[in-house]
């Protein structure tokens, strides 16, 4: 099943309000205040969880990809990635300003003490690149292979993400166990895969079939 232009475009268009929707609600429940005692934390924590959440649905793209054959939903990727990347950014910005009120001191004071902020800046920082070289342009002036060199690094910021987030909730790990299952099971399928690949060109499976291109000659029985 390949959509034609306009469905992909009412599919992109979906799934652009689809990934805006947690911060419109959350913007929502700060109007209507009913988002707890401590709003700020609401706003931090869910912030934080939709950038891991879109990280790993990023990440489950291809698999989707060769499972299905819908070659065509690797052009929903790049809106995935670059909302992955603002929810990331409006989590830090939320810390920094609203929690922190600027408070350079204090956060540095924070950082040394709970270790999961560090992980997650690192997160954020190797996220960046990602998000500044998203578009066609980027990919022509770097080359393919060099892009996708560089987008590889979606692996690492998820696996710091997951870690983030275990550090983070210290006693229930529940839920960042089960993120950390998911992102372990599509990396395995991923490094299976590879094997797969390895395997099949160390027995020949890539080698072009030998063509003869000498006189045919038929022999007759007497």
């Amino acid at each position: 099943m390949t959509p034609s232009n306009t469905q992909l475009s009412a599919i992109k268009s979906v799934l652009f309000i689809a990934c805006l929707a947690p911060a419109l609600l959350l913007w929502r429940g700060l109007e209507l205040d009913t988002l707890g005692a401590n709003p700020i934390e609401a706003i931090t924590r869910t912030m934080g969880e939709w950038t891991l959440r879109l990280l790993l649905i990023t990440l489950a793209v291809t698999p989707v990809r060769k499972l299905t054959g819908w070659h065509w939903i690797v052009r929903l990727r790049r809106t995935l990635g670059l909302f992955a990347f603002a929810y990331g950014v409006g989590h830090l910005l939320t810390y920094v300003w609203l929690d922190q009120f600027f408070d350079w001191e204090a956060i540095v004071k924070d950082i040394l003490k709970r270790p999961f902020i560090t992980v997650g800046f690192a997160a954020l920082v190797l996220m960046t690149p990602l998000a500044l070289t998203s578009s066609n342009y980027a990919i022509r002036k770097l080359g393919g292979r060099r892009w996708q060199s560089l987008h590889r690094a979606i692996y690492p910021i998820a696996v710091l993400g997951c870690v983030h987030f275990w550090w983070l909730v210290k006693k229930d790990v529940t839920e960042p166990l089960i993120y950390s299952l998911i992102l372990a099971a599509l990396l395995g399928v991923r490094a299976w895969w590879r094997e797969q690949e390895r395997r099949k060109q160390l027995a020949g499976g890539y080698l072009p079939k030998p063509r003869f291109e000498g006189k045919v000659i038929k022999i007759f029985a007497k």
